[in-house]
């Protein structure tokens, strides 16, 4: 199943909020991406790079599991592959 929604907030460079739930969280980890945290080196960059490409934007949320309380998910906007994306990055 398909979630249309839109970011909230960008928490790091593999994880965001969005503003409607799914399945009781808003909290979306890009699946297959590891960036580094916001505290760790390159982690504020990568944290600029997802917000540079959803931050504010709606996104479609394909959900393939769940990790801790966030959905692990394959996201695109505007038929981007946003994980994808992240990947080419280096992250």
């Amino acid at each position: 199943m398909r979630y249309r929604r839109t970011v909230k907030r960008v928490i790091d460079g593999d994880t965001f909020l969005v503003k409607r739930a799914i399945n009781g969280t808003s909290k979306i980890r890009l699946s297959g991406v590891n960036a580094p945290e916001k505290h760790q080196f390159g982690g504020p960059t990568a944290t600029n790079v997802l917000r540079g490409l959803i931050g504010g934007e709606k996104v479609t949320v394909t959900p393939v599991g769940r990790s801790y309380d966030r959905i692990v998910a394959g996201v695109t906007q505007n038929r981007r592959n946003i994980n994808k994306r992240m990947n080419q990055k280096g992250y």
